[in-house]
């Protein structure tokens, strides 16, 4: 498998805000079912892909550190693709031309150290577990992604927003099986733990134990710093967090549901927030953001991390 730069350079790598929030709240983009993935079958569609992605590029150029790129398809799965009109093979060609996407815009800043990530999403809500599925049918269920990417020739996968442990541990599984490298984000509730009810630390150590370890690295994303930080006690699991993609705001998922407006929150707050998390996390990798966040807040949070503890 590839060595992963982020885990090994002197400095944090950032990564982009809240895709579907800036596209349809700032850029006012229609995305039916929040899915980006259509807007690769278009020139409009590249193009605002590309100048979204443009300011977090610019951010990695002049802080001096690396970038990890997403591709835009938390949504372009199965389920949600057959609800767009997609089929399989349909599917599969759209993942590969998000590849296609993120590498041109590396091969644009040759000089920014870039990482090809590949993103699979929940294959249901992303913020209740409205459908579950065993290991070994979470590994079918996104086994097309996996392969899409692999072929595409992606550095890794990251599997965002995750809900409840055996999908996350069948995504570990579709990966390894195409020799890719992945990480593993959920997001929790106020309270710290997944959806699904489980704790952070117990999905974190449940996953290794069923994969040996073989995942690259866990994050959180989708959730504000005031609803997991508390969590991010003493221990050896501690270590496996590698990174950070936090809300705007600090309103429960069913209120962001809910929201007819964006919330971006307090920039200033937030990047405190992710300093005070450094030290807590000395092995962070990896900050960006995730809903209502854009390139102001995760240029605050770049210079915050950046500059507090260990490099």
């Amino acid at each position: 498998m590839t060595t992963l730069p982020q885990l090994h350079h002197d400095r944090p790598f950032v990564t982009d805000g809240g895709l579907e929030t800036t596209l349809v709240f700032h850029e006012g983009i229609d995305l039916p079912d929040f899915a980006a993935f259509p807007l690769l079958d278009t020139d409009a569609g590249r193009a605002a892909l590309a100048r979204y992605h443009a300011p977090y590029l610019d951010l990695a150029e002049r802080t001096g550190t690396g970038i990890v790129l997403d591709t835009a398809t938390w949504r372009a799965s199965l389920d949600w693709g057959a609800r767009l009109g997609y089929d399989a093979d349909e599917l599969a060609a759209v993942n590969r031309r998000g590849v296609d996407l993120i590498r041109e815009l590396a091969g644009d800043r040759a000089h920014v150290p870039a990482v090809l990530n590949g993103v699979l999403g929940p294959r249901g809500d992303g913020y209740v577990v409205d459908t579950s599925m065993s290991a070994s049918e979470a590994a079918s269920y996104h086994s097309l992604q996996a392969r899409a990417f692999a072929e595409a020739g992606v550095d890794m996968v990251t599997a965002v927003t995750m809900t409840y442990v055996e999908e996350a541990i069948g995504i570990a599984q579709a990966a390894i099986a195409v020799d890719l490298p992945v990480a593993i984000s959920f997001t929790v509730e106020t309270d710290g733990r997944l959806p699904s009810g489980q704790d952070l630390r117990d999905a974190v150590e449940a996953v290794d134990a069923a994969t040996d370890s073989a995942v690259a690295y866990f994050m959180v994303n989708c959730a504000h710093p005031t609803h997991f930080a508390h969590v991010l006690d003493e221990g050896d699991w501690l270590a496996r967090i590698r990174g950070i993609r936090a809300n705007a705001s600090a309103a429960s998922h069913a209120e962001l549901d809910e929201a007819e407006e964006l919330d971006r929150g307090d920039v200033g707050d937030l990047a405190s927030r992710y300093a005070d998390l450094r030290r807590v996390l000395p092995h962070l990798a990896v900050v960006g953001g995730c809903c209502g966040t854009d390139h102001e807040h995760i240029g605050a949070i770049a210079d915050a991390v950046i500059g507090a503890g260990p490099r």
